[in-house]
């Protein structure tokens, strides 16, 4: 349910559908991958597939990119994943960062947090971009793409004929209607995924009562952007208030209905108008405003038990619901493609064994678990289930302005990178590292000198990391041993990348080759590291394994594990 009243700032393009070739009503090529839902969880996935040179079809039903706010918080790791892709520079350009907000209770604030952010990082902690944008800027880089990524509007599954060899997908546009046979399939067709439903499955987990009304307004001002939440407010007592502020003067407004209030009523311009004019005179916001779209929402915290379902995989919204407070829909949909791209990537030229799939709902569906028991504590102190969770809420709200030490417990809990602690893939450590990332989990960034040819340039170590396996060797002058390049040579013989980059923790000028020197002083300390550690990352930048004094034969075991069945 939405209305839409005016144009945005951004006005999308319209697609027409493309019919291939076809014989007998039929899509003469079978296709490795085909992707269905062009949203940004399908086109990071086309973009992962195609960063390993695995071509897609992916599949939209509408002519654009939708209309409407939707997810509007990309987090610092959404941001690192989108760099490798080749997206990130209209993210940045367009995008609000933000690094806190604050909440009140009635006309008190309670609460001013600050999300993690220090002098080692590239990227900010979050940043605000309508999905709109967010689309846009993944599909510009898709278009990019185009020998690899065959986009397909107006294209809707009526059915799927899903077997242990791949799929058959029927698929019908406003030109007519054909199959298409493909060796995979991944479902990112969101919450109401025809693909879920055309296989049976169900979605389990808790849904909850309250609903919010959405409403995107354009308005003029110089406010800083932030997360603020109203806990009571004079402008709709008894309910939550969430403002957000986004590029090009358009505002996101989220309001709890109340108990008994009709939705169908409750989105009607009538009554949605006077409600924001109250928040924006509570807020001193005077100037001139219209509204430009209006929907309702419902918190759902719901997950598929597998998200592999033999050669179909799902992602997004396809494969789990997770409630809006803390902003991880958006960011953990962008984490499973991800994850997906590369393991579908390696399987499709058949450099890994189907097996390292089943990894990737193993790990994401952990990762969704943690997502929905922060997500489901927001929700339920923003929308309190019961009458005791209101009271404790209450009591938490009305102490918070004197009692710091109770303020912790009104924090939105914003979301961050997950750690797949429990992951199959993972190469337990055989030494003790009092600090680092173990593995499982992501970089911790921090800023180096790229040296090349006696010239550094700066940089930081996520950008170290590629779409293939990464060895960052810990090295006194940027020599990295000569043994680990012929490991190399000999991976890159079979099909499998690994790149070498030496951290050196002196400058060397005369070093050959390219290195990456620790001018803070910081890296080798954060990561517990001497002359000969070896940090082992995956294509997506978790930490596959680590070292004190590596082999390569401790390399090759742990990338040969990985790729294998025997995991």
């Amino acid at each position: 349910m939405n209305k839409s009243f005016k144009p945005y700032p951004f006005s999308a393009k319209k697609y027409a559908a493309r019919i291939p070739e076809l014989q007998q009503g039929v899509d003469e090529t079978r296709h490795a991958v085909t992707i269905v839902g062009g949203g940004p969880v399908g086109l990071a996935v086309a973009l992962g597939l195609a960063n390993h040179g695995v071509r897609s079809v992916l599949i939209e039903a509408d002519d654009s990119v939708c209309h409407g706010s939707r997810a509007i918080c990309i987090s610092r790791r959404s941001l690192e994943i989108i760099e490798r892709l080749g997206a990130l520079d209209g993210f940045l350009k367009t995008g609000l960062p933000w690094t806190g907000g604050r909440s009140f209770y009635r006309d008190t604030e309670v609460l001013h947090f600050t999300m993690p952010q220090d002098e080692n990082q590239k990227l900010p902690p979050m940043v605000n971009l309508a999905q709109y944008h967010i689309e846009q800027y993944l599909l510009d880089a898709a278009q990019k793409r185009a020998d690899l990524i065959d986009i397909r509007w107006q294209t809707r599954v009526k059915s799927i004929d899903s077997r242990d060899d791949g799929a058959t997908l029927q698929l019908t546009t406003p030109d007519g209607d054909y199959a298409l046979d493909t060796g995979w399939v991944v479902a990112c067709d969101g919450g109401r995924s025809t693909i879920r439903e055309a296989l049976g499955l169900q979605l389990q987990g808790t849904s909850y009562e309250g609903r919010y009304v959405i409403v995107d307004i354009e308005l003029d001002s110089e406010r800083p952007t932030e997360r603020l939440a109203y806990f009571d407010p004079s402008s709709n007592p008894g309910s939550t208030v969430l403002v957000h502020k986004q590029p090009d003067n358009v505002w996101r407004i989220d309001y709890q209905l109340r108990d008994g209030e009709d939705a169908d009523e409750a989105v009607k311009p009538e009554n949605v108008m006077p409600r924001v004019q109250s928040l924006l005179d509570m807020m001193g916001e005077t100037g001139a405003w219209s509204p430009i779209w209006i929907t309702i929402y419902k918190a759902n915290a719901l997950t598929l038990e597998r998200y592999r379902h033999s050669r179909v995989m799902f992602a997004g919204d396809a494969a789990h619901l997770v409630p809006i407070f803390g902003v991880r829909g958006a960011n953990s949909g962008i984490d499973d493609a991800d994850n997906i791209a590369w393991k579908l990537a390696f399987v499709v030229k058949g450099l890994a064994s189907d097996t390292l799939l089943d990894s990737y709902s193993d790990e994401r569906v952990a990762a969704t678990h943690e997502n929905l028991s922060y997500g489901t504590k927001s929700t339920e102190f923003m929308a309190p289930p019961s009458f005791a969770f209101e009271l404790m809420r209450t009591a938490v709200l009305s102490l918070a302005a004197k009692h710091p030490q109770v303020r912790s417990l009104i924090n939105p809990r914003q979301t961050s990178a997950i750690t797949y602690t429990n992951s199959p893939l993972n190469v337990p450590d055989r030494d003790a590292f009092a600090s680092g990332p173990a593995p499982g989990s992501v970089l911790a960034e921090c800023p180096v000198t790229i040296v090349e040819g006696g010239h550094g340039r700066e940089a930081h170590l996520t950008d170290l990391a590629g779409a293939c396996f990464t060895a960052l060797c810990f090295t006194e002058d940027g020599n990295a041993p000569a043994t680990f390049a012929v490991l190399a040579n000999a991976l890159r013989a079979g099909g499998v990348q690994l790149k070498t980059v030496p951290l050196c923790a002196r400058l060397n000028p005369q070093t050959p080759g390219v290195h990456a020197w620790d001018h803070t002083g910081r890296i080798f300390e954060r990561y517990d590291a001497y002359p000969g550690t070896v940090y082992l990352l995956r294509p997506d930048g978790h930490v596959l394994g680590r070292w004190r004094d590596a082999q390569p034969r401790d390399l090759e075991a742990a990338i040969t594990r990985a790729l294998s069945a025997s995991i």
